[in-house]
């Protein structure tokens, strides 16, 4: 081997060596972290079934539905609270175990429902995936003997203060049914029963006997039926009367007399009839009160502007009123009454009593012209 050739190997060991040296001095790169668990769950809920059609119910019946659920879940599943609109819900199952089932039974009242019905139930729970799950609750209630509507409601006016209103009964049942002539507490309405199908059907016809005053009238019609399980059937009548005119405010309420200054009031005039209206000659039976007239709507709506001057005073006993013409032939003339707070009483004033204490400090004080003369010494 020449000088060249071992000079090089040399130099190569020494190198190697230092760069071993080096590397043993250096920290050993930390060691990662293992992964993270993913099959960590908690606890966790599933139902059978979130959806519980109950069929046809008669009306009135309690209809009851168990849902059961189970914790497939690793931890313990705790239900909160459970809440349903319209349903009853009553001791379900608090706490289940990883693998258990559970139960939340439901009771619902179908005596006010008729037709389709559709409830929601919320659960809650600890399922951190699914802490509200909701179940439906739906099916159909009917009832033997249907009436519609169960309220008959009579909107009248002037022009049609007679009209009526039909309520149709319905047998739901195979058999068929019989009713008994309607009697009604109110003889301001008549009552009418036709048999549409017989034993199936029938319709009842309510109407004012004679035109009712503006305002409100009530009835309540009963038939017997040949049916247990509706031995009675009431339904109820309401009668809404709108006048011809109607006018707000309904009378006019001014300050105590006399007023202290100038006053304006505005009363609102709307036609209910059918046919157009004009009204005129506007007048108060009062001096110095002012009235305008304008007309908003043709024919159906007015406002009617009443200025009272400075100092007006209705005298007691008086009885003021606007009245106003119209081409109605149910209402030719319009009257607004005006009231207005009397002049207060003035204060009473307490007599002065005259004690006897006072008299007698009278004599004592008399002056000296009403003393008896001296006798001469």
């Amino acid at each position: 081997m020449n000088s060249g050739t071992l000079n090089w190997a040399l130099a190569f060991s020494i190198f190697t060596v230092g760069t071993a040296v080096w590397a043993a001095d250096q920290p050993a790169p930390p060691v990662p972290a293992p992964p993270a668990a993913t099959n960590v769950i908690g606890p966790k809920i599933q139902f059978e079934t979130t959806v519980h059609d109950f069929g046809r119910a008669k009306c009135g019946d309690q209809v009851k539905y168990t849902y059961i659920f189970t914790n497939v879940g690793d931890q313990l599943l705790e239900l909160s609270g459970v809440q349903a609109c319209g349903c009853i819900t009553a001791n379900w199952t608090k706490k289940v175990e990883p693998g258990q089932t559970g139960a939340v039974p439901i009771g619902f009242n179908s005596a006010n429902y008729n037709g389709p019905v559709i409830k929601t139930i919320t659960v809650t729970c600890n399922d951190r995936t699914n802490p509200r799950p909701m179940l439906q609750f739906k099916g159909t209630v009917w009832k033997p003997i249907e009436v519609s509507p169960q309220l008959a409601v009579l909107n009248l006016t002037a022009d049609s203060p007679l009209a009526s209103v039909m309520v149709v009964i319905t047998n739901n049942m195979p058999e068929p049914i019989t009713l008994s002539a309607p009697q009604c507490n109110n003889p301001a309405f008549t009552v009418e029963l036709k048999t549409n199908q017989p034993g199936k059907e029938f319709r009842l016809v309510i109407a004012p006997a004679a035109p009712l005053p503006p305002g409100t009238s009530q009835a309540q019609i009963t038939l017997k039926t040949s049916s247990t399980n509706t031995p009675v059937i009431t339904i109820t009548a309401l009668a809404n009367v709108q006048p011809p005119v109607t006018i707000n405010p309904p009378q006019i309420l001014l300050p105590t007399a006399p007023l202290a200054h100038a006053q304006t009031n505005t009363i609102i005039l709307i036609n209910n009839s059918t046919n157009a209206m004009a009204l005129s000659e506007l007048m108060v039976n009062a001096t110095g009160v002012d009235v305008q007239l304008k007309e908003v709507r043709p024919g159906r709506e007015f406002t009617a502007a009443l200025t009272f001057p400075q100092g007006f005073e209705i005298a007691p006993g008086q009885k003021v009123e606007l009245s106003i013409k119209s081409t109605l032939p149910m209402l030719p003339t319009l009257r607004l009454p005006i009231l207005q707070a009397p002049r207060p009483a003035p204060p009473k004033v307490a007599p002065i009593r005259v004690s006897s204490n006072t008299a007698t400090n009278r004599h004592r004080l008399r002056p000296p012209a009403e003393m008896p003369p001296m006798p001469p010494q």
